[in-house]
């Protein structure tokens, strides 16, 4: 084992993620990485004191809804993953933003973390296709997600300043998850439920007298859209 191969193993990384994807994916990565890692999936368990105590050379951020601490982010270097091809798309909801732009085929960008969201020096993109449910799209990103920190971890790439056009997403809030009766075509409805299809995710709905209906596990065949429906009394009905 040469010296570069000794110093990575006595390093320590932590990756840090909410979602059950990527749970899933690094509990089977992470034994095969070269170092010492940690995973932590509660934002309590992300402290001050405890990076202090592992003293990390990075911590990746593949899915994290949390503010990071300052005092973190000037502790070690900090890489969030960023499924748009930065500076396009900075800001929230991407891949539902993405699908409703029409768009098939993004990438997911490793940026080094800094003040401003979603602004960091890029270290690098790869593809990633927007075919499929949200959440299969989230199972994807987050498999190449971990092929991502394993080469940075590794390679320690310089990350280089984003350059192009700025332009910035906002994050949708839940009643966007109606469906609107206007939607033109079938391909837009479809969209619009399976980029919302994912745990934790507000459903497509529409109202109808008492009832709220959800749909999900949407499948566009020969002119039709089939899907699974939940029927719910709407919230404000005695």
């Amino acid at each position: 084992m040469s010296k570069k191969e000794n110093a990575m193993q006595e390093q320590v990384f932590i990756v840090a993620a909410i979602k059950p994807w990527n749970r899933a994916v690094f509990a089977e990565a992470l034994p095969g990485f070269a170092g010492r890692w940690h995973f932590v999936s509660d934002p309590a368990e992300l402290t001050v004191e405890l990076v202090k105590k592992l003293k990390p050379a990075m911590i990746f951020f593949p899915h994290w809804s949390e503010k990071i601490a300052d005092e973190i982010l000037q502790l070690t270097e900090c890489v969030c993953f960023h499924m748009t091809d930065v500076p396009y798309g900075r800001g929230g909801s991407p891949l539902q933003n993405l699908i409703a732009a029409g768009h098939q085929e993004t990438v997911v960008s490793a940026l080094k973390m800094t003040d401003e969201l979603d602004a960091g020096p890029v270290y690098m993109k790869v593809p990633l296709p927007l075919h499929g449910l949200a959440e299969e799209i989230f199972i994807r990103a987050a498999r190449i997600i971990a092929g991502m920190v394993e080469t940075i971890a590794r390679n320690r790439p310089v990350p280089v300043p984003q350059n192009g056009q700025i332009t910035r997403f906002k994050r949708r809030k839940p009643e966007q998850s109606r469906i609107d009766e206007n939607m033109a075509g079938l391909q837009l409805l479809f969209d619009h439920i399976r980029m919302l299809d994912a745990e934790d995710y507000p459903p497509a709905f529409i109202e109808y007298g008492s009832y709220r209906l959800e749909f999900s596990r949407p499948a566009l065949k020969a002119g039709s859209i089939i899907a699974d429906v939940k029927i719910t009394l709407k919230k404000d009905h005695p």
